[in-house]
């Protein structure tokens, strides 16, 4: 589907003007009280639009959002599109590989989960996530199993 040139692109996009993250985030209608909400989102000015456009169109898992600051992004929130956008960049990627390889286990992990137990376990994997990841608004969360 890509070149090695196109794939190591946007490995080395991701990297630098790029985002992979996952969220706990409470909500009763789930069956274990949380949903899991995976994200990659490339960022770029709104002043290079058009060119962002471009490869958000090769890219072709995601949607485009502009930001009220300007800034645009591009999300990748669903698991089959984050699945194989990973895929794709996994081999050329350098700064986030830990991510990319960790978000990969998550959702691996998310596919199996039968019980408490394994959703617990889930869990733990998101923390260390959260870990690996800068972030102003972390706030400490203590689950038990």
């Amino acid at each position: 589907m890509f070149s090695q040139v196109i794939k190591a692109y946007l490995a080395g996009f991701l990297d630098g003007d790029g985002s992979i993250y996952v969220r706990l985030k409470p909500n009763p209608t789930y069956k274990y009280g949380f949903q899991i909400a995976p994200y990659i989102v490339l960022f770029q000015s709104q002043k290079e639009q058009k060119k962002f456009e471009k490869i958000c169109s090769l890219i072709g898992l995601g949607h485009l959002r502009i930001r009220k600051d300007g800034i645009l992004e591009y999300i990748i929130s669903r698991i089959e599109p984050l699945r194989k956008f990973l895929r794709i960049i996994k081999p050329f990627v350098i700064l986030k590989k830990e991510q990319v390889n960790l978000m990969l286990e998550i959702i691996e992990s998310k596919e199996k989960v039968k019980n408490k137990k394994d959703f617990y376990q889930l869990a733990v994997l998101i923390d260390r996530f959260r870990n690996l990841n800068y972030s102003k608004k972390r706030k400490k969360r203590i689950l038990t199993p």
